[in-house]
């Protein structure tokens, strides 16, 4: 799916989910990988993009949890399963599943990688609609809100 730990993400072309995976340098030498590092894999990618996450323990595999999103006043539920995480010295992160009662049916990469000096952060994401109403009506309109949480999710880490 959206692995993190492949550096180059293969396309499924017969994959029933929409793709997405989007780049930004976030900073240069060690001190930055550092924090990044240690960032993304507290969520924090989440909570400045303005989520809440219930524990902001450290990821681990097979961790369950229900972020939150506050629109328009409307609180809305996402329950995610973390399915992979990695943490070696030039690559950090994670990827979670939604779980039954999320607003869409998919999965999203949180990356934080390095080439050199440079620290980028990589987030990819595959998702379809929910199978259940509302959510499945309002696809349209959530694939809007997921194009502006991932400008907000890339410059998290700057």
């Amino acid at each position: 799916m959206t692995d993190p730990q492949l550096q180059a993400w293969p396309v499924d072309e017969s994959s029933s989910f929409h793709r997405s995976e989007a780049s930004t340098g976030i900073g240069h030498g060690d001190e930055v990988w550092e924090r990044a590092a240690h960032d993304v894999l507290r969520w924090k990618v989440k909570t400045r993009s303005g989520f809440t996450v219930p524990d902001a323990q450290p990821v681990s595999p097979g961790m369950e949890l229900t972020i939150t999103a506050r629109v328009a006043g409307i609180t809305v539920h996402e329950p995610v399963r973390v399915v992979s995480v990695i943490a070696t010295g030039s690559r950090v992160g994670f990827s979670y599943r939604t779980l039954p009662g999320h607003p869409v049916d998919g999965e999203e990469a949180f990356i934080v990688h390095r080439e050199v000096e440079d620290v980028f952060l990589t987030i990819r994401s595959l998702t379809r609609p929910a199978p259940q109403q509302p959510w499945r009506a309002l696809y349209p309109l959530l694939r809007i809100a997921q194009q502006i949480a991932r400008r907000r999710y890339l410059s998290a880490l700057r």
